[in-house]
């Protein structure tokens, strides 16, 4: 879950060095925190959110098999 939120972001932002996630994981539940580089905080969340609900949609999708519930929080 962890490789599949990074290998997205990576693709999105202009500084893939700077990408980072941590899990934090729970029973049922999984926590991942995303954090980017200042200047790439924008094209991770996108126009009003848009991308940012697309990269939880599809890491949501993902757990949905795994039998857990996922949350993506963006953090700086």
């Amino acid at each position: 879950m962890k490789e599949l939120v990074e290998l997205i972001a990576r693709a999105l932002v202009d500084d893939p060095d700077a990408v980072s996630v941590t899990e934090v994981e729970g029973e049922q539940s999984l926590l991942l925190e995303l954090r980017v580089a200042p200047d790439d905080m924008g094209k991770v969340i996108g126009k009003q959110g848009r991308i940012a609900k697309a990269i939880r949609t599809v890491a949501k999708a993902a757990a949905t098999r795994l039998g857990k519930k996922v949350m993506v929080e963006i953090v700086e």
